[in-house]
């Protein structure tokens, strides 16, 4: 078990810096790494997906390649131009807004910045990560729909599935279920609820690759195979989960190495022509520190996740 300390390039889901473990199993490496608001309960399923990983590997790919957004921060206009142009050819962006302390003129510049970096062809997405409330997702969808051009779909804007299925009533942009789905009790309750056009599936927050083509099969809506901010060797893991679906109708959110200004690996999952290729890199273990009490801190979690009562599923 080896614990990595990893600085990101710029602020990413309130974070400057990612850290976690990596296993090693018969199989080969599976990557462990729930952030720190995951209490033992919920972090069980990052450690089954971990463990799939290391001791039994993932399901034949029926693709040898995966088309991939690049993922622009809540960072000024000038600087998600230039994320866009050095993607390596991705063809769609997700852009995170709702961003605390900015608002719909600073979100507006930045997707305008990102259409003139990625021109009339590509594809544009909004992250909100469940931020806004109905009223206030329909006419800031509106708005951002029009500095987009179009955009693609907007992901998770509201908290509740109740919520997603009124605000689909109310929009004509298409709307996507990520939090609804990874943090749900019950997962199904989007498609029940005709509450998303899209669903995006993790595969260390929902359990693995073979749980998650399960919930795929089960819900019926088109996936989008998205990252948790992981090292290559947990984005691996989402690469497989996609080169294994049966379908795959869109760009997947799994080009986030590009997020970290280093790597564990000396050869990290980055996309060329805008698609990742299905292959799994190796640690190097000279690219894998972190501090003594960092590393103490994750021996102590892995041991109380090994104590949860649902690690045992």
């Amino acid at each position: 078990m080896l614990v990595y300390d990893l600085p990101l390039r710029t602020r990413f889901r309130g974070l400057l810096r990612r850290d976690g473990v990596l296993l090693r199993g018969d199989a080969g490496w599976g990557e462990f790494s729930p952030f720190w608001d995951y209490d033992a309960a919920e972090s069980s399923a990052w450690w089954r997906a971990a463990r799939e990983a290391a001791d039994e590997g993932w399901p034949a790919p029926v693709r040898d390649r995966v088309p991939v957004n690049v993922t622009v921060p809540a960072v000024a206009p000038e600087l998600a131009h230039a994320i866009v142009l050095a993607s390596g050819g991705c063809r769609t962006a997700k852009v995170k807004v709702a961003e605390p302390g900015q608002d719909a003129a600073d979100e507006q510049a930045r997707l305008e910045a990102v259409r003139d970096a990625i021109g009339p062809d590509g594809a544009i997405r909004v992250d909100a990560n469940a931020a806004w409330d109905v009223d206030t997702a329909v006419a800031r969808l509106a708005l951002l729909d029009r500095a987009a051009g179009g955009l693609e779909y907007a992901e998770q804007p509201v908290p509740t599935v109740d919520d997603l299925a009124a605000l689909r009533r109310r929009t004509h942009v298409p709307i996507a279920a990520d939090e609804s789905i990874r943090r749900a009790a019950d997962p199904l309750a989007v498609a029940r609820a005709h509450a998303a056009d899209v669903v995006v599936l993790k595969v260390q927050p929902l359990g693995g690759v073979r749980a998650c083509l399960d919930l795929a099969e089960r819900i019926g809506l088109p996936v989008v195979v998205s990252s948790a901010l992981e090292t290559s060797v947990g984005l691996a893991a989402g690469v497989a989960l996609a080169a294994a679906l049966p379908d795959l109708p869109y760009a997947c959110g799994l080009a986030t190495a590009q997020l970290f200004t280093a790597d564990v690996v000396p050869d990290p999952l980055l996309p060329v022509d805008g698609a990742l290729p299905v292959r799994r890199p190796e640690p190097d273990r000279a690219l894998v520190t972190a501090p003594d009490e960092l590393a103490a801190r994750w021996r102590e979690r892995v041991r109380s996740v090994l104590a949860h009562p649902e690690d045992q599923a």
